[in-house]
């Protein structure tokens, strides 16, 4: 990372409520450090993310992040104290920030692991749903309870959780407010892969290692593709395909991939 990148990850280390740890080889894990609230999202939190995830953007030198939380959850939900006076204008206000920060996280070039280590619920869920690939502990709980206090979810949860799981088990979840174990939301679609607590971190460590030896220019426009064209039709879709299939003829990446496949080799991606 440039030193102004450090300065601003390391300002996140001593802020405590983020912590960020570059792994190598291109990884960065980030973890949510608010265990006695069981990382419930406050709007220092929002904006650390925010961040972080800006810096991500920008720093070609990290090609995968890890995002899980520290303690007994990934995120229990967003800060309930916080919502107890607020009016509609502050309301709105709060989900346009959640919102903003996951827009963000779809927007940015490098794929996101959800390492959902505990319960991911309410804000908690809709955080992970931001990200590209979900990984479960066995004894994790995922939900949208927000019906139980007499509101809706607000940070894009009504949305993507659709997208993830169909309408149907997204209705269910959002109307009833019940949680599913880690089992079931693997069965549904919601996360991608159920492992036990104690190999979590280790093993969505090491499918983050294999992705970072992709061309992150690739992935890059698969990213944006998948994400640009959820809400549009086939056509609308292929032609967006169109152009990312074509930009990635503009990097070189793509011509060492070729090269090393007529070769019989392993491609070197990311050189100069």
């Amino acid at each position: 990372m440039e030193s102004l990148e450090v300065e601003r990850m390391e300002s996140l280390n001593e802020k405590n409520s983020l912590l960020v740890e570059d792994i190598g080889s291109g990884v960065l894990v980030l973890t949510i450090n608010s265990p006695r609230t069981l990382n419930a999202l406050d709007g220092q939190i929002l904006q650390d993310l925010k961040g972080a995830f800006g810096v991500c953007a920008k720093d070609p030198k990290v090609r995968v992040v890890l995002l899980t939380g520290k303690g007994k959850a990934f995120v229990a939900g967003a800060d309930i104290s916080a919502l107890s006076d607020f009016t509609p204008e502050q309301a709105a206000g709060f989900s346009r920030n959640g919102c903003e920060l996951f827009d963000l996280m779809e927007k940015i070039p490098q794929p996101i692991v959800a390492v959902i280590n505990g319960f991911a619920l309410g804000g908690g869920l809709e955080l992970a749903l931001a990200c590209d690939f979900r990984f479960a502990a066995e004894g994790a709980k995922l939900g949208l309870p927000e019906i139980l206090l007499g509101i809706i979810p607000g940070f894009g949860g009504t949305q993507r959780l659709v997208s993830v799981a169909g309408a149907s088990r997204a209705r269910e979840m959002i109307f009833t407010g019940r949680r599913l174990d880690a089992a079931e939301a693997l069965a549904c679609g919601l996360v991608d892969r159920v492992l036990p607590a104690e190999r979590l971190l280790d093993e969505s460590k090491a499918f983050a290692m294999e992705l970072a030896t992709r061309s992150q220019s690739a992935l890059a426009q698969a990213k944006w593709v998948l994400n640009s064209t959820r809400n549009l039709s086939l056509q609308e879709g292929l032609m967006l395909e169109n152009q990312a299939f074509s930009r990635c003829f503009e990097h070189k990446d793509s011509r060492e991939g070729i090269r090393a496949f007529l070769e019989k080799r392993k491609p070197e991606f990311g050189k100069p």
